[in-house]
């Protein structure tokens, strides 16, 4: 009867998604990651701002006239930026950036974005994750990368970790997959139904592999809480400054990931945006902040990269929010970078029906983080692309 429960629960709660977990999608323990060989290697830490961060109004042309007539109530005035030079400057709400900037450990990436960009927050995000503007592929960039090095190197799922709630998409390979950890922990059964799920990972002979992968997915579940559980305070929001908090103990701790993800939302600002955006720009500043500041010491092995799926329309609409929108700055911080701008401005002049023109393509960004974070190969992840944003890493 054991059997036929296990089988049911796995078919009925979606077997098919068994086949990320085969690929090694999977939750692991701070224990195991801190078992691991330490590692040197340099880190890319990737953190996503989802809904559509307005470019405009966080890196801000706040000297220039169509920026103003544009946005008459949304728009910042001069005095009120942080200035970086070129008439530029940073949201008031990144403070802690600005001192980056100063120390000459954050670049501005301008104007990135896509041919042909599509407006819808899912599409755009996809073309973002999988890196592939014109068709729809079934797995992400770093996923490419992660099959890539399992051919070379053998399976590890510990190469890419996220610490969000779900594995984001661009972790995802055809073979294999990032590793998942929650920072605030994992709420299980209560004690009266932990032994019935404890069943359902029991190993069993006559399960194909995915059955089987899947199965042992729900006794790696409780091993992960075991280990993590402790040491975090139950109920804990999954913030952003909680999500980097654990990846820079991770890295002081010589952890072996290369890859690491965060992510931030609450971005799509329709309506009365002034407030919200800076509100959540400063809760990315103190979270980026705190993450420089628990990286003393071993920060030169750390790249950080910035993005959103979009940025948005130049003029405020009637609700004093802006709407979906093009290109936008991606922010790359640490000590190994190339301090300054890279890419020119979008003129906010010549538009494409509204929207600003991109100068930078986004493959260029990951081209670069490739060959100069993580040392790979641009082939297998990117084909034939040639571009490179130039943020000329050092090494660790």
């Amino acid at each position: 009867m054991r059997d036929l429960t296990r089988r049911r629960f796995l078919q009925f709660s979606g077997v098919t998604a068994a086949a990320v977990l085969a690929a090694g999608g999977t939750a692991v323990g701070v224990d195991r990651l801190l078992s691991a060989p330490p590692s040197g290697d340099s880190v890319l830490v990737l953190v996503t701002l989802y809904g559509g961060n307005d470019g405009l109004n966080t890196l801000i042309p706040a000297q220039d006239r169509a920026y103003q007539d544009g946005r008459p109530e949304l728009a910042y005035a001069p005095e009120q930026v942080l200035a970086l030079g070129e008439g530029l400057g940073l949201n008031p709400g990144l403070r802690r950036l600005h001192g980056l900037w100063e120390q000459q450990r954050l670049t501005v990436v301008r104007g990135v974005g896509y041919p042909r960009p599509d407006h819808s927050h899912f599409r755009s995000m996809a073309i973002w994750q999988t890196a592939s503007p014109d068709t729809s592929v079934r797995t992400g960039w770093l996923g490419r990368w992660l099959d890539h090095a399992h051919t070379e190197h053998g399976a590890d799922p510990l190469r890419a970790v996220s610490l969000e709630p779900t594995l984001p998409p661009f972790l995802a390979g055809e073979r294999t997959a990032g590793a998942t950890i929650r920072p605030e922990g994992l709420a299980l059964p209560q004690k009266s139904l932990a032994e019935a799920y404890r069943g359902l990972g029991v190993a069993d002979g006559g399960d194909s592999p995915l059955q089987a992968r899947a199965a042992e997915s729900v006794t790696e579940l409780f091993t992960v809480a075991q280990a993590v559980n402790g040491a975090l305070t139950p109920g804990t929001p999954n913030t952003l400054a909680a999500q980097l908090g654990a990846v820079a103990a991770l890295v002081r701790a010589g952890a072996p990931p290369r890859v690491y993800s965060a992510s931030l939302g609450g971005f799509d600002t329709h309506a009365d945006e002034r407030g919200t955006q800076e509100r959540l720009l400063g809760e990315l500043d103190a979270a980026l902040g705190g993450f420089v500041d628990a990286l003393a010491g071993v920060s030169r092995r750390v790249v950080t990269v910035v993005y959103s799926e979009f940025g948005r329309r130049v003029r405020a609409n009637a609700g004093q929010g802006t709407d979906h929108g093009t290109a936008a700055p991606v922010f790359v911080l640490g000590e190994r970078v190339r301090s300054g701008f890279l890419g020119e401005q979008p003129s906010l002049e010549d538009l494409d029906d509204g929207d600003l023109k991109y100068t930078v393509d986004f493959r260029d960004v990951y081209a670069s983080v490739l060959e100069d974070v993580l040392g790979a190969d641009v082939e297998p992840v990117l084909g034939t692309w040639k571009g490179r944003a130039g943020f000329e890493t050092t090494t660790p």
